[in-house]
């Protein structure tokens, strides 16, 4: 009898284990192309599923002000729909950000990836149909 429920037990751990690898394979394999590439959305994927914001002015954290406008890349156009929506939300989060930076913190290739990064997270933060995949900083001038 224990040998029985042992064997059994053991022909359920194997099955689930398989399934799980399976799993995990397919799901590996799903997102490449024929070539074994991942898939690259094209620049008409891209923009069907990005959203223009407006331009932002505002104070930084010195005596300097700036005006910056963004492109932001969602994973989706339901997603870039969303986002439309929170255009006010973005905007908030944009002038706080900069409100708290100075003009040497967006100097440079690496102040304004950061800001960008920093954007995409909390944006990410408030999404729920999809998830922003990249911002853009489209115009950018500090005064």
């Amino acid at each position: 009898m224990k040998n029985k429920l042992l064997t059994i037990s053991l022909i359920i751990l194997v099955s689930i284990t398989l399934i799980g690898v399976v799993a995990v394979v397919l799901i590996l394999n799903f997102n490449k192309d024929s070539d074994g590439e991942e898939k690259v959305p094209s620049i008409d994927e891209i923009i069907e599923s990005s959203v223009d914001m407006e331009e932002i002015t505002t104070n930084l954290s010195g005596r300097n002000f700036v005006r910056v406008s963004l492109k932001i890349q969602t994973d989706s156009k339901k997603a870039a729909e969303e986002l439309t929506k929170r255009d006010f939300q973005v905007k908030n989060l944009a002038i706080q950000e900069l409100s708290e930076m100075t003009a040497k913190d967006l100097e440079g290739k690496a102040g304004k990836q950061q800001f960008e990064d920093t954007i995409k997270a909390k944006l990410n933060e408030l999404m729920q149909d999809g998830e922003i995949q990249k911002v853009y900083i489209v115009s950018y001038i500090i005064q």
